[in-house]
């Protein structure tokens, strides 16, 4: 009975891959909308937030589609295995379709998302957002400073930098020892 959560949503994953969710048709959908409620909207602006309400998508489909599989199947691998067979298969179909086309970058994406979906699942929420936090601050740290030695190079005003990237080095270093007492 387990199993039926996951093939529902395999399938409803298939039903997303056809041409009636294709990127033409969900902007043509959306624009309306965008126009009415944004209408200080740029077109480029909109393209933006089309596309990464598009990739959020994939994300949130994958990620949600590994965790039935490892729910249904009591284990990881086999739900990891499972989930990029279907995004595979997924591409594969969109590349037979009229209006879509199958992307190596969106089958990196759906499969990335299912196994950050299992890691996160395995590790736990509290350490899995411990490293997440770690990361992000590491490139706001690392980043910041490659952002600020460019501005400065180019003679560029370097603005809310000069305080972010400080602040990102300081709790850099007194991150590990405020994960420790955990």
């Amino acid at each position: 009975m387990r199993l039926l959560a996951p093939l529902c949503w395999t399938a409803l994953i298939a039903w997303f891959s056809s041409d009636a969710w294709s990127a033409t048709v969900t902007r043509s959908a959306a624009l309306p909308w965008v126009a009415a409620l944004l209408p200080w909207m740029t077109p480029d602006t909109f393209e933006a937030l089309h596309g990464l309400i598009r990739k959020a998508a994939h994300v949130t489909e994958y990620g949600l589609l590994a965790f039935l599989w490892a729910w249904a199947l009591g284990g990881w691998r086999r739900a990891l295995v499972l989930s990029v067979l279907t995004a595979f298969l997924d591409e594969a179909h969109q590349a037979t379709t009229a209006d879509r086309e199958g992307s190596a970058a969106d089958f990196a994406l759906d499969s990335s998302s299912a196994a950050a979906m299992l890691w996160l699942v395995h590790r736990g929420l509290g350490p899995a957002l411990d490293t997440l936090a770690w990361v992000l601050l590491w490139i706001a740290a690392a980043g910041g400073t490659a952002l600020l030695s460019l501005n400065l190079m180019a003679g560029a005003p370097s603005g809310w930098l000069w305080l972010s990237v400080p602040a990102a080095w300081i709790a850099l270093t007194l991150f590990p020892r405020t994960t420790r007492r955990r």
